[in-house]
């Protein structure tokens, strides 16, 4: 639609430049006008601005005066017809996408909402999709929107820091929410914010400084995480631990093309039926040749390395390792 109102437009520009420029050549070498008495009879000429001919016109003189008149009439006309049309147009299109993205974000339920869509942000989009998870972004700079918005990405245009934008990405529906702004002020503000507005949201914050970490914690965060201060652990780990920190790097989350190595299932995908069982009842290193490496309890603790006769408790999780064809059978045995 809009390279067909763009060709539309420089069509009319193009017979715009043809009237103009017949109009300079006529009175020049037709009736032996100086180039800028051409220049000036066409321009009064064709925007009809009513002043005097620079000397009195022959008949022909007048034809050919009229002619350009009439022809600058209509093609002006149809020029700003067109300009004015693609000027609604666009508009009407982008309001148009906007309902359309809108109506969207109201029907998600359970989604992730990323406040900032910057280099952290965009890594966040990246892990998600890998995971056919629905998210919404929030960025207030509309060059960033207008480059990555599209029917695949649902962003929101505005201030995360404000409580309207943050409904309009759904943030009582929302199941969890990453806040990735480059200012750790910003950050806290939103959290604070969005902690009042759903007290079950799972909240994940970006901090640069120290004494950000306990601020972003006491106002509701449930994650806070630096990243400058895990690369440098990273890069000084590869110095104390090479060998151990490449075979850790090379561990990826399913959802990667390459490298699928962990996994993570909860209780009702390996025990459906509801009904708590033993890890070595469930045989699942027989069944997909994964390791079971950690479990986490109903009460968000973590054990390292569990026991075969450990009990599954609800709503506690498996942490899964193995190889990326086992790490496939695992998801196709339990529909992960």
């Amino acid at each position: 639609m809009r390279a067909f109102f763009q060709s539309k437009i420089m069509g009319a520009l193009g017979l715009l430049i043809l009237v103009f420029f017949m109009g300079i050549f006529g009175f020049k070498f037709f009736y032996n006008y100086l180039w800028i008495d051409a220049v000036y009879m066409t321009v009064i000429t064709i925007t009809t601005v009513g002043f005097g001919e620079l000397h009195p016109m022959s008949a022909s003189e007048k034809i050919f005066t009229s002619f350009l008149i009439l022809s600058s009439i209509f093609i002006v006309g149809y020029a700003i017809s067109v300009i004015s049309e693609y000027i609604l147009s666009k508009s009407n299109i982008g309001n148009l996408r906007q309902k359309k993205v809108q109506q969207k974000i109201d029907n998600l339920r359970d989604h992730v909402i990323i406040c900032g869509f910057g280099r952290n942000g965009m890594q966040a989009v990246q892990k998600l999709e890998a995971y056919n998870k629905e998210y919404v972004v929030v960025e207030m700079n509309e060059e960033v929107v207008e480059r990555f918005s599209d029917e695949d990405h649902l962003f929101v245009t505005g201030n995360a820091n404000e409580d309207e934008v943050l409904l309009k990405a759904g943030i009582e529906r929302a199941a969890t929410l990453i806040c990735a702004l480059p200012s750790d002020a910003d950050n806290l503000f939103v959290v604070l914010s969005a902690r009042q507005i759903n007290k079950n949201l799972k909240i994940i914050s970006r901090a640069t400084e120290e004494t950000s970490y306990k601020k972003l914690k006491l106002a509701g965060a449930d994650n806070v995480i630096m990243p400058d201060k895990i690369g440098g652990d990273h890069m000084a780990s590869l110095v104390v631990v090479p060998d151990l920190v490449e075979f850790l790097d090379n561990l990826t989350v399913s959802g990667e093309e390459d490298s699928i190595f962990v996994e993570q299932i909860p209780f009702e995908k390996v025990c459906p039926s509801g009904k708590e069982q033993a890890i070595k009842d469930l045989d699942i290193r027989k069944k997909t040749g994964c390791s079971i490496i950690g479990y986490k309890t109903p009460e968000g603790e973590y054990i390292v390395n569990p026991e075969a006769s450990l009990i599954l408790k609800k709503d506690s999780k498996l942490i899964l390792i193995g190889r990326p064809n086992q790490i496939e059978s695992l998801k196709a045995q339990y529909q992960v």
